[in-house]
């Protein structure tokens, strides 16, 4: 019989860390902890295999659950000294969700479930506190009604400040307990009136609600788009953790917080977080009032009056100090926990990988390592490849001008400028139109994920450096700037005001992650520089790594770039690309718009000097390493004139009527160019293209050579080849522009020829092919519209269809579809080396850059991946765990 629920407590557990696949992240912890002899308020998870269950049966429970459930719930009452639904003992217990991959405010909770008219009573004789009692059935009414009966939060909200201003009282806290039952009350007819229906009073009637909202949350609209976000598979599923509840609120002996055991933005290693007197845990996230710092050192820093729980409860303190340093030690990295006091006792509700930014995260992994908590190998895989983005953008000048509004605090560090947006939708509609955004709110909740994504920063009034909004956007590497008090949002009148001074909706802002400064305007930035811990974990990676790591560059800025961030050459030089300037963008016009061969070699000996010197360029910036370039590959309709004054223009520089190249352009028209006259086919109807494009290639390498006092070998490329007749045809002319120029030059021209292979039946001819080119790079781009027979400059909107439905799991052109691409170059790889044993294999698709994409081309043994300038430190960290796996040294922690 298969077990559903796993039970943990009284220093015993069933499961543990390793079955978080089964148990979810927070329950395999839980389990864990208590496994430990930690002080963990007992209870019992329900695994992901109910969750799966359920959905696969018409969102029905599987056998034998309701019994094994009701096994653990004796259980827990046995070790807790307490029974659910009791009228004099009554156990109250919280239900959580918990997945395999931390999902952060995605999905639901109910906590203080077993409360009704008559457990109250019982809650409030037993704590002593009568006010206690009836605040946290209002609460449960609160959260049940919105989680469970699907009653929209606000109308409770609403009611909360009606009630506080017809008493004339500011803080919820200082409503009586016969205020608060007054409350209930009204909360319960609120419910009646919406639902028609009374509030549950059976307390299992409430658990199998608060289960059934919790499965249920698994495909809310928020914790789909954060599944698709951050490549979670919906198959993974949700646990669901019941558990005792222990009470935060219950005086100013108790309290209730968050800690990280070093500092997530930093990665400084000092304790870290936040806590409140007389709360419960969600009054922390949720940013409803401002949490105070744990440490008298944290306070002292902030300049902060209220006092740290370090000097409010020295012994708590200590003790919580202890269990900090002992989870760090036994998960060997740095943990976010929750934790409640009630009554002056510690219990622990929560432990886990905590999140951080890119730099914390790098600067945390050598610490451990320098500290022999971990390997290099493993050091390598706590840090998320694509989380590198974060450090390789623009922070702000310390030396320009800014008018400083506010400071708030510096939740997540980077800076952001745009167009203040106050909603959600907003922020996502006009980042849709390619505005930049910042994100306005007073808090943020779980609901506007789409809009935080979509925006460049986020700042809030309310909330601290555990808020959702902090956690959400280190996540993400969007700087957030959260507890702004001063500012005041009025989200009607669609305006902010701080101090006497009024933005409205579209005005622009800029903040500062790192400090919590809010500034007027658009403050000048600076480019990141990168050394340090980043440059120990490259060198590291560098080390590990066996797939050489080029880049996508047309312009000396961009290989520059790239060189800075270790690139070892390049793998893609699009030469059509360095035609779409305005000075040369004539010239390219008058080529493919002549008549004849004459009118296009008057038009070549315009671009000829051109291009002989970008290639004098990329050559002398890459002094030695190897540059590919591909011949042009242009579909034409993007240098066709598309207006009455391009057309004018361009009729002034040939002599020729503007009617004449207005046919020709109609002549050249193509129903879909990206299959049409382009790559290879241009150069095999027009030699002369790719001829002078090659001369301009051997008399550069012949300039850079000579100049630099070493052989410049460049790599010619030959795109769209389809068959070994194609590629013959181009080579033998390359090779003759190429003895022309050496006989010119007095010397040799050292060179390789290959293809691009992004076409099925190249890949498939691959023996063939390669028995006359030297080189393949596998066009990934081209390769995957073909194989799917998709667009991807059309497909985006039912690709994101096909996403929702499962259908696929990931976008095969941002990941490669190793299935069926995937396997074309698989096979294309293995037919090209058995027939050139020495042939030099690489991919230069945007999937050079995609981590996942990595690991395939360490598995299929590729020589190199290309990608844009700044995904190069990426692409070096994400080879290095690649072959780190695939040596079988990787470690088997969770990568962050």
């Amino acid at each position: 019989m298969t077990n559903w629920v796993y039970s943990f407590g009284d220093s015993r557990a069933d499961g543990g860390a390793a079955d978080k696949n089964l148990l979810g992240g927070k329950g395999a912890n839980l389990a864990e902890m208590s496994g430990l002899g930690l002080p963990v308020p007992p209870g019992f998870t329900l695994t992901t295999e109910v969750c799966n269950a359920y959905y696969e049966n018409g969102e029905t429970y599987p056998d034998g659950l309701q019994e094994q459930l009701a096994t653990a719930l004796a259980e827990m009452e046995r070790i807790a000294g307490a029974k659910f639904g009791d009228h004099d003992n009554p156990l109250l217990v919280s239900v959580r969700s918990g997945a395999r991959a931390s999902m952060p405010g995605m999905m639901d909770t109910v906590l203080n479930l077993g409360l009704n008219d008559l457990t109250v009573s019982a809650l409030a004789r037993q704590s002593g506190n009568e006010r206690f009692a009836w605040d946290s059935y209002r609460r449960f009414i609160q959260m049940y009604s919105d989680v469970v009966l699907g009653i929209d939060h606000f109308h409770f909200e609403e009611l909360l400040e009606f009630h506080k201003e017809n008493l004339g009282l500011q803080l919820d806290t200082d409503l009586s307990a016969d205020d608060l039952r007054q409350l209930v009350e009204q909360f319960k007819a609120k419910v009646e009136s919406e639902r028609a229906e009374i509030f549950p009073q059976d307390v299992n009637t409430q658990l199998w609600g608060a289960i059934g909202a919790v499965f249920g949350s698994w495909q809310n609209a928020r914790a789909v788009t954060y599944r698709r976000l951050h490549d979670i598979p919906a198959s993974w599923g949700t646990a669901v953790n019941i558990q005792a509840m222990v009470f935060g609120n219950m005086g100013d002996d108790s309290a209730t917080g968050v800690a990280f055991t070093r500092d997530p933005s930093t990665g400084d290693r000092r304790f870290f977080g936040e806590y409140l007197i007389n709360a419960q845990g969600e009054d922390v996230v949720a940013g409803i009032r401002t949490p105070q710092h744990l440490t008298r050192r944290a306070r002292q820093d902030a300049k902060d009056e209220k006092p740290s729980l370090e000097e409010v409860m020295p012994a708590v303190f200590a003790e919580l100090e202890a269990i900090y340093q002992r989870l760090e030690a036994h998960y060997r990295d740095m943990q976010d926990i929750e934790f409640t006091v009630q009554r002056g006792s510690l219990y622990m509700l929560q432990t886990r990988s905590g999140k951080r930014t890119a730099s914390a995260a790098i600067k945390i992994a050598v610490e451990m390592a320098n500290e022999g908590l971990l390997s290099r190998e493993e050091a390598i895989h706590r840090v998320d490849p694509d989380s590198l983005d974060q450090l390789l953008h623009p922070t702000l000048d310390p030396d320009a001008e800014r008018r400083i509004l506010t400071h708030g605090l510096p939740a997540s560090p980077g800076a952001a400028t745009g167009k203040v947006a106050f909603s959600a939708d907003q922020a996502e509609s006009l980042a849709s139109e390619g505005e930049s955004i910042l994100l306005v709110r007073i808090e943020t909740s779980p609901e506007d994920i789409h809009g935080m994504h979509a925006a460049r920063g986020i700042l809030t009034s309310r909330g601290g450096m555990t808020s959702h909004a902090a956690v959400v956007a280190r996540g993400m590497g969007r700087p957030c700037v959260s507890g702004a008090g001063q500012l005041r949002i009025d989200y009607q009148t669609q305006r902010m005001q701080i101090g006497d001074l009024t933005i409205a909706a579209g005005d622009v802002i800029t903040i500062d992650g790192g400090s919590g400064e809010v500034m007027l305007g658009e403050v000048k930035t600076i480019q990141p520089k990168l050394s340090g811990d980043f440059g120990t974990l490259m060198g590291w990676a560098d080390d590990i790594r066996q797939l050489g790591i080029r880049t996508n560059a047309e312009t000396p800025a961009e290989a520059k770039a790239a060189i800075e961030f270790g690139a070892e050459g390049i793998g893609l030089c699009r030469t059509e690309h360095m035609f779409f300037d305005a000075g040369r963008i004539l010239a390219v016009r008058e080529m493919i718009l002549a008549q004849d061969l004459a009118g296009r070699q008057v038009a070549l000996a315009k671009i000829l000097p051109m291009q002989r010197q970008d290639f004098v360029d990329l050559f002398t910036i890459m002094s030695g390493l190897p540059v590919t370039i591909r011949l042009l590959d242009p579909p034409l309709h993007e240098f066709l004139p598309k207006s009455e004054d391009e057309l004018a223009q361009l009729a002034v520089v040939t002599g020729v009527s503007a009617e004449d190249l207005r046919h020709r352009a109609n002549q050249l028209y193509e129903y879909n160019p990206m299959l049409g006259h382009r790559g290879c086919r241009l150069g095999i109807s027009y030699p002369e293209i790719y001829e002078m494009q090659a001369r301009a290639i051997f008399e550069a390498a012949a300039i850079v050579g000579s100049a630099q006092g070493e052989a410049i070998s460049p790599e010619v490329m030959i795109p769209l080849i389809a068959s070994k007749a194609e590629f013959v045809f181009l080579q033998e002319r390359i090779a003759a522009v190429a003895k022309l120029v050496a006989n010119e030059r007095g010397g040799n021209v050292d060179y390789l020829i290959g293809t691009m292979i992004e076409l099925p039946r190249a890949a498939l001819r691959a023996g063939e092919i390669a028995e006359v080119a030297e080189f393949f790079s596998f066009g990934t781009n081209d390769l995957t519209q073909t194989v799917f027979g998709i667009s991807r400059d059309d497909s985006a909107g039912y690709l994101e269809d096909y996403r929702n439905k499962g259908i696929l799991e990931s976008d095969p052109f941002a990941t490669l579809d190793r299935d069926g691409v995937g396997e074309l170059i698989e096979l294309a790889a293995q037919r090209g080396r058995k027939t050139r044993a020495d042939l030099k294999l690489g991919i230069c698709g945007e999937h050079g850059g995609d981590p996942a994409s990595i690991a395939f081309c360490q598995s299929v043994g590729l020589d190199y991946v290309s990608c844009s300038p700044f995904r190069v430190p990426i692409a070096r960290l994400a080879a290095a765990q690649a072959a780190a796996k695939l040596m079988g040294r990787s470690t088997d922690r969770e990568m962050l």
